[in-house]
């Protein structure tokens, strides 16, 4: 097959908006050639409205979107993130590879459709429900790396360290048991996964948490990585009970620790870092470490909000994540994250810096989390630019939130005014796998997907 070339009258390239743009994909599926104020050629596909570059979702656990909508109902006193997470404990201990599979392909196609077109996975669900492993250790993995081929999309695939149920806890609680993994594990799937050099797959790691790793295993494999490629994660500081416990087990808080023990870089990713200190932000800028916002779930799950005017200000590389998927579409995390800063603040226009020639609220936004989305995936370029994979989206000129509004203002009201997702096509490696806003295989994935939640639900 010919690779195209594509032409659009209007397109965000180099942080604005451009008109005329001439796009030419490789036979590798990577922009080849990307030229603004071109004519369009007698040969090119005209795309049928302005381009934006896919996003990156930063933070996925894909076995949660069976749960999402289930937890909303609280018989006790009080509900938060703890209690949460023992339902949803419920649902990770049932879940088996072909379910997985058609689980996160449904999420993934509802990801495509939303504007994302990579997902990193913090995959940690490992082992067979009973905690034995599989024939297979990679069969959860391998069946998210097959949603991902079901559906067209980009996967990191970061397997987890997790060995402890917390700071005072020598082992994983019995509901934990599917997740196990020493630092050898862990090095031992990314060392696989790279192997299997699957198209549009790629592999990193994660630790859990502080709490749920030892500092040793950390360290080696934190060392491990020094020979490896990839990006690393962590989540940190997400509830304030977890900043309460690492400062009484270790005397400091989990940012200040994980600085003070690592050598953090700009492989790392700190995934939430919703309770951080001023002094704690400024240490993660001088170390050149990436954070991951996930809006929706921290709300869902009240865990509190960010300071991100102070992230913003020291320039902090920044991308957004799903997690648990009670929202699976990017302008709605952006939305969120800046409406919480308006109502804490009682401002508007939080993230907008006209002093620095950003007046645009959405573009402030959505600029860092083009290049932080790239970096938190482990990709050295990204977006609408020459050598990076080929994935586009196209605005819905006539979707209710972007109907007759000026062009230059179509990412503000893509972001601010438009409830639902409003990309015509979307393109992953110079192929279109939403068109006319809808997936192509949406119909068998979302039968697979029925049939497997019901199944879990018996």
């Amino acid at each position: 097959m010919t690779p195209p070339l594509l032409w659009t009258p209007r397109a965000w390239v180099d942080g604005g908006w451009r008109l005329d743009v001439l796009l030419r994909v490789d036979g590798d599926g990577r922009w080849a050639e990307v030229r603004p104020d071109t004519p369009p050629p007698p040969d090119a596909q005209h795309l049928p409205g302005a381009a934006l570059p896919g996003l990156v979702n930063a933070h996925s656990h894909a076995f949660q979107r069976a749960f999402a909508g289930l937890a909303e109902r609280r018989d006790g006193e009080r509900d938060d993130f703890w209690s949460w997470r023992e339902q949803m404990y419920a649902v990770a201990l049932r879940i088996g590879p072909a379910q997985l599979r058609a689980v996160a392909a449904q999420l993934y196609c509802e990801l495509l459709t939303g504007g994302y077109t990579q997902v990193c996975e913090f995959h940690y669900l490992h082992h067979a429900p009973d905690g034995s492993r599989y024939a297979d250790p990679l069969a959860m993995s391998q069946a998210l790396a097959e949603a991902a081929a079901d559906t067209g999309i980009g996967l990191t695939l970061l397997p987890v360290l997790y060995e402890r149920a917390g700071f005072d806890a020598p082992r994983l609680r019995d509901d934990q048991r599917r997740f196990a993994t020493t630092a050898n594990d862990v090095l031992a799937m990314h060392d696989a996964i790279s192997r299997w050099q699957l198209p549009r797959v790629n592999a990193g790691v994660a630790i859990h948490s502080l709490r749920a790793a030892a500092p040793a295993s950390i360290a080696q494999l934190v060392s491990g990585m020094e020979s490896r490629d990839g990006p690393i994660h962590v989540h940190v500081a997400e509830q304030t009970g977890e900043v309460d416990a690492c400062l009484a087990a270790t005397g400091q808080r989990p940012i200040d620790w994980l600085h003070s023990h690592v050598a953090l870089d700009p492989r790392w990713h700190l995934v939430h870092a919703t309770h951080a200190q001023p002094e704690e932000i400024a240490a993660v800028s001088r170390s050149g470490a990436g954070i991951v916002l996930c809006p929706t779930t921290e709300a869902n799950l009240g865990d509190g909000l960010t300071d991100v005017p102070t992230w913003l200000a020291h320039d902090v590389t920044m991308s957004v994540g799903s997690d648990s998927h009670v929202c699976r579409t990017w302008p709605q995390e952006l939305r969120l994250l800046e409406y919480g800063q308006r109502l804490t603040l009682r401002q508007r226009n939080i993230a907008a810096a006209p002093a620095r020639g950003q007046p645009s609220t959405a573009a402030r936004l959505f600029e860092p989390c083009i290049h932080g989305g790239a970096s938190a995936a482990g990709f050295d370029t990204w977006g609408l630019r020459t050598g990076s994979r080929a994935d586009l989206l196209v605005l819905d000129a006539r979707a209710p939130g972007l109907l007759g509004v000026a062009d230059e203002h179509a990412l503000d009201a893509l972001v601010f005014a438009t409830d639902a997702p409003a990309f015509a096509e979307v393109w992953v490696a110079g192929q279109r796998v939403v068109q006319q806003g809808r997936h192509i295989d949406r119909e068998p994935i979302a039968d697979r997907f029925a049939a497997a939640v019901h199944a879990l639900a018996d």
